[in-house]
């Protein structure tokens, strides 16, 4: 479904990521674990076309992707909940979620979305006329998770869900993710949280100075020592 080949990526004269490879197939999850600062984000940045490579190919559903406008991603099936939620924060959450439906598809259909949407996420029900600047970080990733659902995509890429959240709220948002998976959504996501995240997953691939440093199935990779050693002080 998803296919990067030979990526490179620069910001300036800085190299970040350098001859990536990976693929997701459809109904996959996989997630890309590394470091702070190992090029995670950029390579989701990359995916969704708001970073350019410098050499190499993404394709999606066959087509290649690198070289189209970041607004036309969204219209091909891929969603982004980006790191940080990036939330319009003096908008309602009705308003946030509905600008997730912006394409001639998704608004096609933007009602019945909208409702499945706040029942997946009661708690938005309670606050959709509420600023989304004003929710608490847990209900702020929610909202972000909930946007990227409203555009019906084929595909989703998660940005660091779990960041800036308490452990029991890291659970809760890891739990949603989880099941929009079993719902049949194909998933990319990047975590720092590597012990839940290579849990959960189907397949995940380590990323160490913007180069992929090995790849398996989650439990497996959770069960490396090179692994253990560099990510989880075992």
């Amino acid at each position: 479904m998803l296919e990067v080949k030979n990526l490179n990526v620069s910001y300036g004269d800085v190299q970040v990521l350098w001859d990536v490879n990976f693929s997701v197939a459809e109904g996959e999850f996989v997630v890309l674990v590394g470091a702070n600062g190992a090029g995670k984000s950029t390579m989701m940045k990359a995916v969704s076309s708001l970073v350019s490579p410098m050499s190499g190919e993404i394709s999606f559903n066959g087509r290649r992707i690198d070289t189209l406008p970041a607004h036309s991603i969204i219209g091909l099936g891929l969603a982004h909940v980006p790191e940080g939620r990036q939330l319009f924060p003096e908008m309602t959450v009705k308003e946030n979620l509905e600008m997730g439906a912006l394409s001639p598809a998704a608004k096609l259909t933007r009602k019945e979305t909208y409702q499945k949407a706040l029942s997946l996420f009661p708690r938005l029900r309670e606050r959709e006329r509420q600023m989304a600047g004003t929710l608490s970080g847990g209900e702020q990733q929610m909202c972000a998770i909930a946007r990227g659902l409203m555009a019906r995509p084929k595909m989703m890429l998660f940005d660091e869900p779990s960041l800036g959240l308490s452990p029991v709220l890291t659970q809760e948002v890891f739990r949603l993710v989880q099941k929009i998976h079993e719902e049949g959504m194909t998933i990319l996501m990047v975590e720092q949280n590597v012990k839940q995240t290579l849990g959960i997953c189907d397949r995940a691939y380590v990323l160490e100075n913007g180069r992929i440093l090995m790849q398996g199935k989650g439990k497996d990779l959770l069960e490396d020592q090179k692994v253990k050693e560099a990510f989880l002080g075992i």
